[in-house]
């Protein structure tokens, strides 16, 4: 690694990105600083409590050339607050750009920001996929703060010279990954019947090795300061092929039932489940063209390797 690299700050270090991402770094001989809101989950690590626009960061921040931010409120489920959005610009957005602020200041060259697909949209059209360069559409609290975020690091960058990468993910799966992802594993592991044998859609993935090999490239990279990426595995499933593959890895059958999808999608608002139901029928595909042309990036793990990682036990 060169000059450019020097010290690394990862925040989020004990989430599910963050602890794969330190030991990738740990396996490099990068030496990092992880930041985390509890001492709790990863002792030796540097606690700074809430992230907000009050966080104090300069004495963190002595000898660190790179920070990669992953840490973030993410989907609440039953969120119970009054106003979503300001929660989520308190920490996605205010926070972010706190941190970015005191990171510029005390001479940090490059700034990597874990940002979201949802930024260009929930869904994509059949045979139509997003781009980098596409035209934001953030659809919830969550992907607003984030794109708010990407506004104001763009905007610290042209003013203090500070390098910016972001890389929008699709959703990350791995061993012990949360949210939907996981949730479906512990389905398939007990052999349960889904109803999704008549989905014909298309999504992109980014296994857990693929986006952590990714990021650390984007750490040294020229050519990837200053710009946006989107990452995948470069492999689009179906949302039964997922789950054929997820079996099979497991070594459990995949039960699939051939029910409608117009049925499905009926029930799941019946049900209030509308989201998760898009989430399983609809089509989302990322471009990764960019990743591979300008940075010479090639996912380095395939979809059977990185599903039998995530859940085969390995």
């Amino acid at each position: 690694m060169g000059n450019l690299v020097k010290r690394v700050m990862v925040t989020g270090a004990s989430g599910f990105i963050g602890q794969s991402l330190c030991a990738e770094l740990k396996r490099r001989r990068i030496d990092f600083i992880p930041i985390i809101r509890s001492k709790k989950k990863a002792p030796g690590a540097a606690m700074v409590g809430n992230i907000d626009a009050a966080t104090k960061w300069l004495s963190l921040l002595q000898d660190v050339g790179s920070v990669i931010h992953l840490a973030a409120r993410v989907h609440v489920i039953r969120d119970s607050s009054s106003d979503p959005l300001a929660e989520f610009r308190s920490v996605n957005t205010e926070g972010t750009l706190n941190l970015a602020r005191q990171a510029a200041q005390a001479g940090v060259r490059r700034f990597i920001f874990l940002s979201t697909i949802g930024v260009n949209g929930d869904s994509t059209l059949r045979g139509k996929v997003f781009a980098s360069t596409g035209t934001p559409t953030p659809h919830d609290p969550y992907s607003m703060s984030k794109y708010e975020a990407e506004i104001g690091l763009h905007s610290i960058a042209q003013s203090t010279g500070m390098e910016v990468v972001i890389i929008r993910p699709p959703l990350v799966y791995g061993t012990n990954a949360p949210g939907n992802f996981g949730k479906l594993t512990r389905v398939v592991a007990k052999g349960l019947p889904l109803p999704l044998g008549s989905i014909n859609n298309r999504r992109s993935l980014v296994g857990i090795n693929n986006l952590v090999d990714f990021i650390v490239m984007c750490l040294e990279h020229p050519a990837a300061a200053n710009e946006t990426f989107l990452v995948s595995d470069g492999e689009d499933l179906s949302t039964p092929d997922l789950i054929r593959r997820m079996a099979c890895a497991m070594n459990r059958p995949a039960r699939l039932l051939p029910v409608p999808k117009s049925v499905l999608m009926a029930g799941a608002i019946i049900l209030g489940r509308r989201d998760m139901a898009q989430r399983l029928c609809g089509n989302l595909q990322v471009d990764i063209s960019k990743s591979r042309t300008l940075l010479g990036w090639n996912p380095p793990i395939s979809v059977e390797e990185g599903l039998r990682r995530a859940v085969g036990g390995d």
